[in-house]
């Protein structure tokens, strides 16, 4: 996402928060809005077009109504329907996201399957499961790994051990994010050329840098072996995700010269009017 008024002053200056302007900074966004309300708008997909640069990246995820309610089950020409509203966007798609429900299991995987066999070919496409079953290396995960590898899809992988690693006590925003993110363990394996990461941090700074330490080496191996990773970075409340998301960066850029990311706008904003 990046409509978050919690970041003016921060990534955005006072009055600003729009996609260009995040743009100038990040390389992709996460885009939640359309696993809640569907397709967007010709009108809006239109608009984004022409706000985001060529090298950018949007990774939306498949609407719920076809993931979660219908399960994947007869949902062939809606799926083209949404993604032909995302065409003016086809050059600048990162991994579509398959958010499957938590009780989507082992005996489902045909619907996946279907799924992924008429998925368009130049379409970057990545799934992320929460059913416990593909997370104990047996028969479930095998067949999905092997599911995903065939078709050169990418598998999620969402770290939420930063987020778990306290009791949440009495902090509202660590209650509700502990409660709403599935408890998984973390099964690190890119099956596509395209390894998406879902880094769930928590409030302390220490913590998260603690959990991406090995990241850090990872991501330069995928790096280095010719793939494109994906990092979305979170926090319990997301405030302060555009921050966590700088310093990762700049772990990773250490390790690999990387170039620095441009400065916050509304941080040089504040730095021009402090006494």
């Amino acid at each position: 996402m990046w409509a978050n008024a919690d970041w003016r002053g921060g990534l955005y200056p006072a009055g600003g928060g729009g996609l260009e302007e995040y743009a100038r900074v990040f390389a992709a966004v996460e885009g939640n809005t359309t696993f809640y309300s569907g397709a967007p708008r010709s009108e809006t997909v239109a608009a984004w077009a022409r706000q985001a640069p060529p090298g950018f990246r949007f990774c939306f995820k498949l609407p719920a109504t076809l993931t979660h309610e219908r399960r994947l089950v007869g949902i062939e020409s809606d799926l083209d329907a949404f993604l032909a509203a995302l065409e003016p966007l086809h050059d600048r798609l990162g991994p579509l996201m398959v958010q499957l429900p938590r009780d989507f299991g082992g005996t489902e995987l045909g619907r996946l399957e279907a799924l992924l066999a008429r998925w368009p070919v130049g379409i970057p496409c990545a799934v992320e499961v929460r059913h416990s079953e593909f997370f104990h290396k047996g028969w479930a995960e095998i067949a999905l790994n092997r599911l995903l590898i065939t078709h050169g899809v990418d598998r999620v992988m969402l770290d939420v051990r930063p987020l778990f690693s306290t009791p949440a006590g009495d902090h509202a925003g660590l209650i509700q994010a502990q409660r709403e993110k599935p408890r998984r363990p973390l099964h690190v394996l890119s099956t596509g050329n395209r390894p998406l990461v879902r880094f769930i941090g928590h409030l302390d700074a220490e913590v998260n840098e603690r959990y991406f330490e090995a990241w850090i080496e990872r991501l330069s191996l995928w790096i280095d072996q010719g793939k494109t990773p994906f990092l979305f970075v979170h926090t319990p409340d997301n405030r302060q995700a555009p921050q966590l998301a700088r310093r990762l960066y700049e772990r990773l850029a250490e390790r690999l010269s990387l170039p620095p990311l441009p400065a916050f706008p509304g941080e040089a904003q504040a730095s021009l009017f402090s006494p």
